[in-house]
């Protein structure tokens, strides 16, 4: 029986980045994956938001995302396009990338970093006792962990053996996707009619000023919605032929699919992101419509903020209860993404009052703190964690500074690559003793020049010394004094014997 610390299930977006944040901190993790590669058939996410790339530029390879996509206004809200371009961030945009690019990458990274995955084979069955969870894949080989992290999509079998509830609402919407031969050119682009929204375009394609330019040649891509939302069976070439008549009047004469799948509006939340040894990530937490392209990037967002908590748990230099706080922290972003695609989806109906409605809330949007405040939702900027604190950076991302350290220039992300927390002291050196976690965060002191900017808040107040958890988020600031701090250091990352404030 092989033994690891972590056994995550699923090399999707989420389990790569979780298999990659536990191998950055030093935890023997391993992947289960049912493919055999990192190939991916049929079309998922379609790109990154300006938060999931400053998580990757916190780690360093955000460069390699960079060289492939097509950076781009994709932000977005309904039926319209929200502009980030005067966010105060690095990234103060989207990038246009599907997720067999994304994957590829992260598996490349996740390789890099010598993490193993047993390709080709599922999980069958585990069972979880006080000490680790013993797992059973489908070619009979047994592995044990001291965790199991369940990545493995919207029909989790971790999360059913582990008897958590799925709860949620039922889809009111289906829509089939497929790319195949067409006899006749459609007319690329979205369309939205009284028969519902259809949309066709190319693998290849360029964003030109904001607006997207498909290749000439080569097989057609297809999403259309179907009459009813209530199929149980995979979808077929009649299925999409009688679909498109109904929404276009003509099938273009479709043929010769490379591949067809089905997607809903089902929004659906794990009742606990934990239970026990076993958690949720990604997909099998959280599924619901792919409109406004949230779903990828709150599934890596997920395993950035859990990576780091469970290293600590694992290596016994935080008791497991910091484990909760991946809960109490991720199910309300989730639960509020839930909230933003139903109501996108009940946007994108077209009967006469969703368009008076859609008018108005076109209206709103085009106003500047309706703006900033959505687009920094759905880009992810705006999350902000209930850790307490009356500083508005607390629980907050850490704004990517310019520094001037002993050590040279540099910047806040460039302190976050080895996924460890950082101590920032930017006033008169010697004034926080923090030598009981000397070995655990990376301590520097140095200036900063210029204004402190958060999304859609404006300018807060610099503080002299802030404490950065490894997922970029801000768990302490000095405000004066130095209260507060060694509580933070105990919560975060790992408790003494005594406190001295």
């Amino acid at each position: 029986m092989k033994e690891h610390s972590v056994v995550i299930v699923g090399a999707g977006p989420t389990g790569l980045v979780l298999g990659g944040e536990l191998a950055l901190a030093g935890v023997d993790v391993a992947i289960v994956e049912r493919r055999p590669n990192q190939e991916l058939a049929g079309s998922r996410a379609g790109g990154l938001s300006s938060r999931t790339l400053e998580v990757f530029d916190q780690r360093g390879i955000v460069d390699r995302f960079l060289a492939e996509g097509q950076v781009a206004q994709v932000t977005g809200f309904a039926v319209t396009r929200l502009d980030i371009s005067d966010f105060p961030t690095r990234h103060n945009y989207g990038l246009a990338l599907r997720q067999k690019h994304i994957e590829r990458i992260l598996a490349g990274w996740v390789e890099e970093l010598s993490v193993p995955i047993y390709r080709s084979r599922e999980l069958a069955s585990f069972t979880q006792d006080g000490s680790g969870v013993a797992i059973e894949l489908s070619d009979g080989e047994a592995l044990r962990a001291s965790y199991l992290v369940g990545c493995d999509g919207g029909r989790s079998l971790v999360r059913k053996t582990a008897g958590i509830e799925f709860q949620g609402w039922d889809a009111t919407t289906s829509s089939i996707l497929a790319e195949a031969e067409m006899a006749e050119e459609p007319p690329l682009g979205v369309h939205r009619t009284a028969r519902g929204v259809y949309a066709f375009g190319r693998e290849a394609y360029e964003i030109r000023d904001g607006k997207i330019v498909f290749a000439k040649e080569g097989p057609i891509g297809v999403m259309v919605t179907e009459k009813t939302s209530g199929a149980t069976t995979e979808p077929t070439l009649r299925d999409l032929r009688e679909a498109l008549i109904d929404a276009c009047g003509t099938d273009y004469g479709v043929h010769s699919p490379s591949w067809i799948s089905r997607f809903t509006d089902m929004s659906r939340q794990a009742q606990a992101y934990r239970r026990g040894r076993v958690l949720l990530a990604g997909d099998a937490a959280h599924v619901h419509s792919p409109v406004g392209g949230q779903g990828l990037n709150t599934g890596v967002q997920d395993a950035v903020n859990l990576g780091w908590k469970l290293a600590q748990v694992v290596k016994g230099t935080s008791p497991e209860s910091l484990l909760d706080t991946y809960h109490a922290e991720r199910h309300p972003v989730a639960a509020r993404v839930l909230r933003t695609t139903m109501a996108q989806v009940a946007l994108q109906r077209t009967d006469e009052r969703t368009d008076a409605l859609r008018e108005i809330v076109l209206e709103l949007l085009g106003m500047e703190e309706p703006r900033k405040r959505i687009a920094a939702e759905m880009s992810g900027l705006g999350i902000r964690y209930d850790l307490g604190g009356e500083h508005p950076l607390v629980g907050r991302r850490m704004p990517d500074l310019d520094l001037v350290t002993p050590e040279g220039s540099t910047r806040v992300f460039a302190l976050l690559r080895d996924a460890r927390p950082v101590f920032l002291d930017l006033g008169a050196p010697g004034r926080f003793d923090l030598t009981p976690w000397s070995d655990r965060i990376k301590r520097v002191h140095g200036e900063c020049a210029g204004p402190w900017e958060l999304p859609a808040l404006g300018l807060v107040t610099a503080p002299s010394a802030v404490l950065i958890r490894p997922d970029g988020y801000v768990a302490w600031v000095c405000d004066g004094t130095p209260d507060g701090l060694w509580q933070a250091m105990n919560i975060w990352f790992g408790g003494l014997a005594s406190s001295k404030n």
